[in-house]
């Protein structure tokens, strides 16, 4: 697969949102994991996690992940791998294998959002979202813990864009931006 731009990050940070965009605007294959897995187990990720347990939902992103990893495919044209945008689910990274295959997919970028953001484009609920019914404390709280303990493995990506304050046009600008800079200095070019 030629090199693809990888989408991770924390709920809500928007990344099957500006992964859409960006594939749009790439004219690129749009891969959304999450969407994939609650596919194959013929359920959403939220009665994945309640009804199988998050072991059971990270063994079918780890196979998903593997597949990408694995896969080659070219344009029918040309016969050039073909790029793609992916969109991982928000704890991909904290298995190291998994982090591993993105890594070696493309670039991996980190959409990021202050606690406070995340909540409020949760709309202030945790409903549908299972790790955010653990714990005690309020959602902002929560939020923030959860973002405390993924921090080492967010901070291994290839960038990261903070979202908190950009619509998605603007935040899919930004990772455009950072993307490029990325391939420039993997080429070892100034421009």
């Amino acid at each position: 697969m030629a090199p693809c731009l990888i989408l991770t990050g924390f709920m809500a940070t928007g990344k099957s949102t500006v992964a859409g965009l960006l594939a749009r605007r790439l004219g690129w294959e749009l891969v959304d994991c999450d969407s994939i897995v609650a596919e194959r187990a013929g359920k959403p990720i939220a009665e994945i996690f309640i009804g199988d347990g998050e072991a059971r939902f990270r063994e079918l992103e780890h196979e998903v992940i593997a597949e990408l990893a694995a896969r080659r495919v070219r344009c029918a044209q040309c016969g050039r791998p073909r790029p793609a945008v992916i969109s991982t689910g928000g704890g991909a990274l904290l298995d190291a294998c998994n982090a591993a295959h993105l890594h070696a997919l493309g670039a991996v970028a980190c959409l990021e959002a202050r606690p406070e953001v995340i909540v409020r484009r949760l709309g202030g609920e945790a409903s549908g979202r299972p790790k955010l019914a653990e714990g005690s404390g309020g959602l902002v709280e929560k939020v923030a813990r959860l973002l405390e303990a993924r921090r080492p493995a967010y901070a291994r990506v290839s960038f990261a864009v903070d979202t908190s304050d950009l619509d998605v046009e603007q935040a899919a600008d930004a990772v455009l931006e950072a993307f490029a800079a990325w391939k420039r200095e993997r080429c070892g070019t100034s421009r």
